[in-house]
């Protein structure tokens, strides 16, 4: 066989391999609604099996990722009370120095910066105590009010799939594109190889 005939070869199942990645995406997404084929119904997978990953994906992200045991550990943790203490410190000593007035005029007149600073003091000190069962309380709560795994599979279960078609379109088209011909190259290439072991 001439080189020509062999860099055809190649070349078409560089083409191949393109095309068949292209069409492997593109079955992932179309169609969008069940049709008839030659009397075979046939769906994109992802419209197809979307309430089931939907329901996968909430599972696992409830059990490994968001977790309400993590969540209460994160919260409760005393370093955020930390992080959020100059600010309580703040909020504490404005209402002190300022709105004790308009709630205990007469008390406040008896209060001075010695008593306000222990004031202040006392409060953080109890707040410190208080946060952490305050934070497990409200979590206690929120878990019971809020399904994270029900509220994760509602929203992937209702994700228009045109949007995540787009985005994998814009991250990944050309490493698709990329794959899709250098693995029709390679199996160019090894078919030539075996031609020319062959003849």
């Amino acid at each position: 066989m001439h080189w020509t005939g062999y860099l055809i070869i190649i070349l078409l199942t560089a083409f191949t391999g393109w095309f068949t990645t292209w069409i492997a995406i593109k079955m992932l997404f179309h169609p969008r609604k069940a049709a008839k084929i030659f009397g075979m119904t046939v769906q994109g997978i992802l419209p197809k099996n979307q309430p089931q990953i939907a329901q996968k994906i909430g599972l696992v992200v409830n059990k490994e990722f968001l977790s309400f045991d993590a969540i209460e550990q994160k919260i409760t943790n005393p370093e955020n009370l930390e992080k959020l203490r100059p600010d309580i410190e703040a909020h504490i000593d404005h209402f002190l120095r300022n709105k004790l007035k308009d709630v205990f005029p007469m008390l406040s007149m008896f209060i001075g910066d010695k008593t306000i600073n222990q004031l202040k003091e006392a409060f953080l000190m109890e707040l410190e105590s208080l946060f952490p069962v305050l934070m497990k309380n409200y979590m206690g709560k929120l878990q019971e009010d809020l399904n994270l795994e029900q509220l994760i599979r509602d929203k992937i279960a209702d994700y228009p799939l045109e949007n995540l078609e787009e985005v994998i379109n814009r991250l990944s088209k050309k490493e698709f594109q990329l794959l899709g011909i250098t693995t029709g190259l390679i199996v160019g290439i090894i078919q030539v190889l075996i031609l020319m072991i062959i003849q």
